[in-house]
Parts: structure tokens; C-alpha cells; sequence
């Protein structure tokens, strides 16, 4: 029995005593920490490919179309733009009085300024109409004066509008693709001298502005050239209403005071006048009141002087008499 328990622990000792023993046991051990450590990293990546797959699938509910607007380039709404011509351009304040008149539109004995461009082909044919930007249709009207309406919305308040066509092929809720064809050119009574045309309009935030400026450009570029105009127009108001305000109203609160002094002194001409014109009036009153009873006490002592002095003589001439006759 003693013999048979011996002989695995021999057998053992036995392998371990040889010299590629220590390095098998070795690279067995690594081999197991690696495969260990592989199956981690496995398992690591997987749930961060999980994660990963779970928030783009959230980013799926976003409309990716309004996202990708703001970086797309604006485009003629036309198929071929090097063979459109542009009937009518777009009513420029800052430009010259020739520009200016032929960028008006006549109607009804009334003249409009041009809102947008008016496009049509050389050969004056037909033409899709397509969208300028990928956006969200929130207008599709029927006017016989404008000539039916598609309007588009995108990011930051831009808006594209298309007028003067028909055949529409959206709807209001409809997402479009830039280069999407939305519509046909035709006609309008607004402006029948151009023929078969689109009108093409760029607003931000209900503002018209030249199309022309921003084709080939991001759309974003809309939002810096709106931006640096708002700049240009606050700053000479904010200096203005502050010169404005500051200035005059110092100028003219020191008017106010410097001419105090002259109301005062009107209203102490007015009231010394009336208080010297009375004391002389008071004084000059008496005056004549006295000269007048002087006048009639003068009067009077005559009147009265003369009565006595005629009584004083006849007393006297009777007392003669009586002397007289008692001699």
C-alpha cells in the first residue's frame, strides 16, 4: 500500500525536477492570463458597441434633415443654373436709382418693390423648380397673383419661398432634400412680363434679403451677414440715444436754470410794480382826496370868512349909532 501512494508523488517530483518543467508551467500560466484578459476586452467592446448603437438609435427620432441645412451650400433653384436668366433682381436700398427702378414690379397702377429674383430659362421654357436647402414645408398656397406659393423652413428663422409655379409636388410636414424638384415654373399676374419663371425669395426671421448674396455660400452665412448688420444698425443708435439723452438734457437743465433767474426776476418785476404802484397809488390817493378837501376847506373859509366879516361890520355900525345918539 505504501509503495502505491509513493509513486504519483514520485512521478510528479520527477517532473518537476526536470529542467523544461518551471518554463512549461510558466507559459501555460500566461497563456491562461491572456486568453483571460482577451475574453474581458471582448466583452468590454461589446457593451460599449451596445451603448453606442443606442444612442445613435436615439439620434434616428431627430430630423436630420433641419441638422444638415445649416451646413449645406445654397443653391439656384433650378436644375442648370448657367442656362437661367434672372428677369427681374431684388430691390436693394443701398443700390443705385437705375437698379433700383428696374427692380420694381408695376401692377395695378402700384409699384412693388422685388422681394426675391425672378428666374427663368433662355429658351423660356418650362423647368423644375427645386429646393434651395433641405428643409420642412410649412406652406403650399394657391394664388392666382403670386402665381401659387411653396415656402420652406430651416434652421436659425431662414426661410425659402417659391412663387409663380404650379404642378406642386409637396405638402405641408414634408421634409425635402436639397435639389429636390418641389414644384414647375410658371406664370403669375404680378409679373407677366417674365414669362415662365420662379420667384425665388431668402427671408430671415420675416425679413427679405438679395438671394444672390448667399448662392454658393453655407446657409450659416445668413446668420453672420444678419448678425453684422445688427451690429452696424445698434451701435449708431445706442451712441446717438446716449448723446442724444445725455446732452441736451444737461444743456437744457442748465438753460432751465440760468434762465430761473430771469423768471424770478420777472415775477419780482411783476409783483415789485404791483406793490410799488399800489403804495403810490395808496399814497397818491390820499394826495388828491386831501388837496381836494383843502381845495374845498379853502373854499370853505372863504365862504364862511366872508359871512362872519360882513356880520362883525354891521354890529359894529349899530353900536356907532347907538353911541351916537346917547351923546
Amino acid at each position: 500500500m505504501r509503495e502505491e501512494e509513493k509513486k504519483p508523488t514520485s512521478t510528479i517530483r520527477r517532473i518537476l525536477k526536470q529542467r523544461w518543467a518551471l518554463s512549461a508551467i510558466y507559459i501555460a500560466s500566461a497563456a491562461i492570463i491572456l486568453a483571460a484578459a482577451f475574453l474581458l476586452q471582448n466583452s468590454f467592446d461589446d457593451s460599449a458597441k451596445d451603448e453606442e448603437s443606442a444612442e445613435t438609435g436615439k439620434n434616428y427620432d431627430q430630423p436630420s434633415v433641419e441638422v444638415n441645412s445649416n451646413l449645406e451650400t445654397i443653391k439656384m433653384p433650378v436644375a442648370d443654373a448657367d442656362k437661367s436668366v434672372i428677369k427681374k433682381q431684388f430691390y436693394d436700398v443701398n443700390a443705385d436709382e437705375k437698379a433700383q427702378e428696374e427692380a420694381l414690379v408695376f401692377y395695378n397702377n402700384r409699384y412693388e418693390q422685388n422681394k426675391g429674383i425672378d428666374i427663368a430659362m433662355e429658351d423660356g421654357k418650362s423647368f423644375d423648380v427645386k429646393a434651395s436647402l433641405s428643409g420642412n414645408v410649412t406652406k403650399v398656397q394657391d394664388d392666382a397673383l403670386l402665381g401659387n406659393l411653396v415656402e420652406v423652413e430651416h434652421e436659425d428663422g431662414v426661410v425659402t419661398r417659391y412663387q409663380s409655379v404650379k404642378d406642386i409636388k409637396v405638402a405641408v410636414g414634408d421634409k425635402v432634400k436639397q435639389g429636390q424638384a418641389i414644384a414647375t415654373a410658371g406664370k403669375s399676374q404680378i409679373n407677366e412680363e417674365a414669362g415662365v419663371h420662379v420667384h425665388f425669395e431668402i427671408r430671415k426671421d420675416n425679413i427679405a434679403l438679395n438671394p444672390l448674396d448667399f448662392v454658393d455660400k453655407q446657409a450659416s452665412a445668413i446668420q453672420s451677414a444678419t448678425d453684422a448688420e445688427a451690429d452696424k444698425e445698434e451701435t449708431p443708435a445706442v451712441e446717438g440715444s446716449e448723446a442724444d439723452k445725455e446732452t441736451p438734457a444737461v444743456e437744457g437743465s442748465e438753460a432751465d436754470k440760468e434762465e430761473t433767474p430771469a423768471v424770478e426776476g420777472s415775477e419780482a418785476d411783476k409783483e415789485t410794480p404791483a406793490v410799488e404802484e399800489s403804495e403810490t397809488g395808496t399814497e397818491e390817493t390820499p394826495a388828491v382826496d386831501e388837496t381836494d378837501e383843502s381845495t374845498d376847506l379853502e373854499s370853505g373859509t372863504d365862504e364862511e370868512g366872508s359871512v362872519p366879516g360882513e356880520d362883525t361890520t354891521e354890529e359894529s355900525d349899530s353900536l356907532k349909532d347907538s353911541l351916537n345918539q346917547s351923546n
